[in-house]
């Protein structure tokens, strides 16, 4: 399973990038592109016509705003008020769909594909779809081309890369840091991959990565993007450092402001497209998680060996979607809060520990994390966090 202006600080960016193409196959994202002026999707959002979208919903608003974008291409669109109703028609269906008014399933029947909503319906449509199981959340009507483009791609999801969200249960627990290493870890081995800043408020991973002048879009530069992002385009327009492309908020003093959801998904859909693994270096609460972690394939949560990391770790692990998530704890062998007990008062199993090394916090204002990411005792963890992807890396020795 898997599930929106800026103006540019870097010089010779020139005008807005067109990223525009015909949607291709691969595993959507969570939100939506939204609809062209006609209030059409495009050609290629559509099932074929024999084949049956399920949508379970009382609600006539929802059912009224789904109709509207299935009809305009003649596809068919079977609809339930509740769950007794569309019990028999749910595994025989290309997709489901339930609304937000919908709290209850039919017994032993696959998750939903996506929940639908309204706008203004806030936070709650996130801790429904988890609590139901749903793969998506589409917001109405701005998630009509989105919504359109995986009915489409449900059909034949061609080859796509895996999305790993790298999050912090706490300030300070160092995810910046691991999700760096893991990126320059799978490009070690051979993978294309691609690092995700998903703060606009953490000052720039370029930072970091001592990347700052490398040449390539960041993400003020992708604000006017539009439609479904070509993947190639967007690979060849981006920065690369140690071994990785990388696309950063600009470490600049200029207020950050938030690119549109739309627009993220698209770039997170295209990115999946083009790379073998997209590491997302998710911002801590409650936005950041519903921007960026209902994308993602597996979250793997970074934890210092601390008792307040892990209450906090626990509040955190409540926003997440209904993804594989695991630990990556933060510490020395021997601390009094060992792996094991961190992993029983949050929940999850523990997949790796980062190394505590005495010039980490020098290294990341001095941008020599990838000299450090050469380190032994790195290269082992990152080997660790890398398993949690199975076999969608190439294969290859870190130890």
């Amino acid at each position: 399973m898997s599930r929106h202006q800026l103006i540019p600080s870097h010089p010779e960016p020139g005008p807005p990038a067109d990223f525009s193409h015909t949607a291709g196959a691969g595993p959507p994202s969570r939100a939506a592109l939204p609809v062209d002026a006609a209030g059409g999707a495009g050609d290629s959002w559509l099932p074929d016509s024999g084949d049956e979208v399920l949508l379970v919903t009382s609600s006539a608003v929802l059912r009224g705003e789904v109709e509207r974008i299935v009809a305009a291409a003649g596809a068919q669109l079977r609809t339930a008020a509740d769950a007794a109703g569309a019990g028999r028609h749910w595994d025989g269906a290309a997709a489901v769909l339930v609304g937000s008014d919908i709290r209850e399933l039919p017994p032993r029947r696959r998750a939903p594909a996506v929940l639908v909503g309204l706008d203004g319906e806030g936070d709650s449509l996130w801790h429904l779809a988890a609590v139901l199981g749903a793969e998506r959340v589409a917001v109405l009507p701005d998630a009509a081309a989105w919504l359109a483009d995986h009915l489409s791609r449900s059909r034949s999801p061609g080859p796509g890369g895996l999305i790993l969200g790298v999050t912090g249960g706490c300030g300070g627990a160092g995810a910046t840091t691991a999700a760096i290493w893991i990126a320059q870890a799978a490009a070690g081995l051979g993978a294309r991959v691609l690092l995700v800043d998903g703060d606009p408020w953490g000052g720039g991973l370029e930072l970091a990565l001592a990347a700052e002048e490398h040449p390539g879009l960041r993400w003020p530069d992708l604000s006017e993007a539009r439609g479904s992002i070509d993947p190639v385009q967007l690979a060849d327009s981006l920065p690369v450092a140690g071994g990785f492309s990388f696309l950063s908020w600009p470490a600049s003093r200029e207020q950050p402001v938030a690119v549109a959801a739309t627009t993220t998904a698209g770039v997170l859909d295209a990115a999946r497209r083009g790379y073998e693994l997209v590491v997302v270096d998710i911002g801590r609460g409650a936005e950041p998680i519903h921007t960026f972690a209902w994308d993602c394939d597996r979250i793997t949560m970074v934890v210092p060996a601390q008792l307040k990391a892990a209450v906090a770790a626990v509040r955190l692990l409540q926003e997440f979607p209904p993804v594989e998530a695991s630990l990556l704890v933060r510490g020395k062998h021997g601390a009094a809060l060992d792996g094991a007990l961190i992993a029983e008062a949050i929940g999850l199993p523990v997949q790796g520990r980062v190394p505590e090394l005495r010039g980490v916090p020098a290294a990341m204002e001095s941008g020599r994390l990838l000299e450090l990411g050469k380190r032994r005792s790195v290269r082992h963890f990152a080997a660790s966090a890398l398993q949690l992807l199975g076999d969608g890396l190439p294969a290859g020795d870190l130890e």
